[in-house]
């Protein structure tokens, strides 16, 4: 199937290298509680795939012996791997840095009620899924009624101090485009974000986080079966800016899927795109000690265009800010 796909023909995107590697993106798995319609992994309620724990105690030694300082769990909602706390606890007993990418209403579900305050225990990075903080929108995206959870949710992580100053318990929310739209500048939405949430719900939050829509996966076939896909991709490409390139998420961050495979990056994992290290084919995360990644070429295609289009896009925001 994925060889019929348009976003993995030849692409004309500038051929990038390695930096050092210093984040791990590690996706536990493809389960998940919603469908969100902007969803790049094709996640949902009725996926199996899971990460065993034979493959998290692998993950958990290459951050030992390369000294990765940080860790950010994907899925699916990586809460639903039943070794979700094992992990988290392993590595904040190495120091490292976790990052929960939350969909927020998972922490309503029936059994993870308690999740809230375990991420706070363990002063995890949150880093939450809010597509807009408009009603009508977000279920739109989401499915009816995830608002109001996400809501719900987000008023139990501040009364546990996330969001909140001097309590060292960081809460983002993450901000996805509805539709063939590239989003608008990150910090004026954040601002309009603080004061939408702040004065109608009390919620309180740290940054926005504004992302791209990659063309691929749930979204991808979307566009395509809209007759949209050539369009978007021009889009993109039309607000291309070489400036950004030293900045994608690529170039520092390594990519886990379920089974302990390793790629360039998240949305090239879900393309089955082979790390650019290791172009004969794919790389399991065991046996990486032998590829020299420092300067080592990144798999590269048309999506790319989605990470440096405009204000540029990674998994920390807009680029050039996500440091800020």
């Amino acid at each position: 199937m994925h060889d019929t796909l348009p976003y993995l023909e030849p692409t004309d995107f500038p051929a990038i290298t390695r930096n050092t590697l210093e984040i791990l993106q590690v996706n536990l798995g493809y389960l998940c509680n919603l469908s969100c319609t902007h969803c790049h992994v094709n996640a949902g309620p009725s996926r199996t795939e899971l990460m065993d724990k034979a493959t998290i105690d692998q993950v958990l030694d290459f951050i030992e012996k390369h000294g990765i300082h940080t860790l950010d769990l994907t899925g699916g909602a990586p809460e639903m791997n039943p070794h979700f706390k094992y992990l988290v606890k392993r590595a904040r007993a190495m120091n490292v840095t976790v990052i929960d990418r939350c969909n927020l209403v998972i922490l309503q579900e029936l059994g993870f009620e308690d999740m809230a305050l375990f991420l706070a225990d363990n002063q995890v990075v949150i880093t939450a899924s809010l597509p807009c903080y408009l009603e009508n929108n977000v279920d739109k995206q989401r499915g009816k009624g995830t608002f109001m959870a996400s809501l719900a949710a987000l008023k139990k992580l501040n009364r546990f101090g996330y969001g909140k100053p001097d309590t060292g318990l960081q809460l983002n929310l993450v901000f996805n485009p509805q539709g063939t739209r590239l989003p608008p500048e990150q910090q004026p939405l954040e601002q309009a974000y603080k004061k939408h949430l702040g004065e109608n719900y009390d919620i309180v939050f740290n940054k926005l986080l504004a992302l791209t829509n990659i063309p691929i996966q749930r979204f991808g076939s979307t566009l395509i079966s809209k007759g949209l896909f050539k369009d978007y991709l021009q889009l993109l490409k039309d607000n291309y800016r070489p400036e950004n390139l030293d900045h994608v998420m690529c170039r520092n961050t390594l990519s886990i899927d379920w089974q302990g495979m390793v790629y360039d990056c998240d949305f090239n994992q879900m393309l089955q795109l082979p790390l650019g290290a290791n172009p004969a084919g794919k790389t399991r995360l065991s046996d990486l000690t032998r590829l020299a990644l420092t300067g080592s070429p990144i798999s590269v295609r048309q999506h790319c265009y989605g990470c440096t289009a405009g204000q540029g896009s990674s998994c920390g925001g807009a680029l050039g800010q996500a440091a800020q």
